[in-house]
């Protein structure tokens, strides 16, 4: 059964009401929060790349644009010169990146496809530039530091707590969620669809491509610039690693791998880029090599992502369930944890290899102590990918091979 769309985001609240509960703890806290964030800004970056197909490679200046106008505004709100409640402040941000977006967008998006690509990469780059040259406004370097909890209060919200602070990073996904809904149900948002599939055809109908284009990046440098304010909220600084081509090269990767359904997507992408940046880069040293590999294998499997690989896979099991159709997800799942598995001890031996002289041939990952020097371990996960493999592929649907043969010249 299809959800209407005005259920989903009142399916989002209740499940970013319960959060707090489920995980309840400091640490889990501050995830939820950076989640939250990395979500709204997957959510402007897909209205560009899946809504209007314009793949932007310089998005991190509007989220960057948005943290630093907030931090500037907390700094005036702490000497008294700027009364504004705390809750309000990540709409400056909003309007930062918009302003932003007004100044730089209309040459962006003139062209579409490589052209946009590479316009908005040299614009970010000479944003980045001019930060770093402008030590005394962007704070070099080191960055610029301020306190969240400053200025007026309203109902009671001043921020000190980590609860506090997610709960407005809550509200203010809903709201990004909400108007993003409302803008591709418009005729704008469908024109939006129809320049990205055909932009002269909409040419021919009267309307301009280009000026429908910048209206689009307009609201996703509003959107981007809310959740830098919210950034900076939560993490009380600003540096100019935020404006670098790099984090744009993040937002681009994880939006990708979320997918291109409007709610969903976002939800993983985001979701992804905090588990990946914040907690797998702390176990291992080949996390980018693990996230290169997800990638690799979306979109070579699954080239709508994650959110669309997750609604096919819905629809299939809902048009047939059998003790048959069990057996086989069963055993292809067990197939993929043992090609993952292997591999990740492969990977980590590899990554091992060059410290030998300074850490020793052992290395212990969750609970299991590994040595490089034995070609036990070698073997083992060697035979365990052929074997998940060679397993995956042997219940491969049929009209998975008949694909495959498709391709093969």
């Amino acid at each position: 059964m299809k959800l209407p769309s005005w259920a989903w985001p009142l399916i989002t609240l209740g499940v970013l009401s319960l959060a707090p509960w489920l995980f309840s703890s400091s640490s889990a806290l501050t995830l939820l929060s950076q989640m939250g964030i990395a979500i709204l800004i997957c959510q402007s970056f897909q209205l560009l790349w899946s809504q209007g197909g314009m793949l932007s490679f310089g998005h991190a200046i509007y989220v960057g644009a948005g943290s630093f106008l907030v931090i500037h505004s907390l700094k005036l709100m702490g000497t008294g010169e700027l009364h504004l409640p705390v809750i309000l402040v990540p709409l400056l941000g909003g309007l930062a990146g918009l302003l932003l977006a007004m100044l730089l967008g209309w040459i962006t998006t003139r062209k579409a496809g490589t052209a946009l690509a590479m316009i908005s990469l040299g614009l970010g780059e000479l944003v980045w530039s001019l930060a770093l040259m402008w030590p005394e406004a962007f704070g070099g370097e080191g960055g610029l530091s301020a306190n969240r909890v400053v200025g007026q209060t309203l109902w009671g919200l001043n921020l000190a707590s980590p609860l506090q602070m997610y709960g407005l990073i809550a509200a203010y996904n809903v709201a990004g969620t909400l108007l993003l809904m409302g803008f591709v149900q418009t005729p704008m948002g469908r024109l939006l669809n129809a320049v990205r599939d055909n932009a002269e055809r909409v040419a021919f109908l009267g309307y301009n491509p280009h000026v429908i284009r910048y209206g689009a990046f307009l609201l996703a440098g509003f959107i981007a610039g809310v959740a830098g304010g919210l950034a900076a909220l939560n993490h009380e600084i600003f540096t100019t690693d935020m404006l670098h081509a790099e984090r744009s090269g993040s937002y681009l990767l994880f939006t990708i791998l979320g997918g291109s359904s409007l709610l969903l997507g976002p939800l993983l992408g985001g979701v992804l880029m905090v588990l990946c940046l914040s907690l797998l880069s702390t176990y291992t040293p080949a996390w980018m090599l693990y996230v290169g590999v997800l990638f690799m294998g979306v979109v070579m499997f699954v080239p709508g992502g994650l959110s669309e690989g997750l609604r096919q896979r819905c629809q299939s099991l809902s048009r047939s369930v059998s003790w048959h159709h069990c057996w086989v997800f069963g055993l292809r799942l067990l197939a993929a944890v043992c090609v993952m598995a292997g591999m990740g001890v492969l990977i980590e031996m590899a990554y091992h290899l060059p410290q030998l002289s300074v850490l020793g041939p052992q290395l212990t990952r969750m609970g299991w102590v590994l040595d490089v020097h034995d070609i036990t371990p070698w073997w083992v996960s060697a035979c365990m990918v052929l074997m998940g493999t060679g397993l995956y592929l042997w219940l491969r649907p049929p009209q998975d091979a008949q694909r495959a043969k498709a391709f093969q010249p």
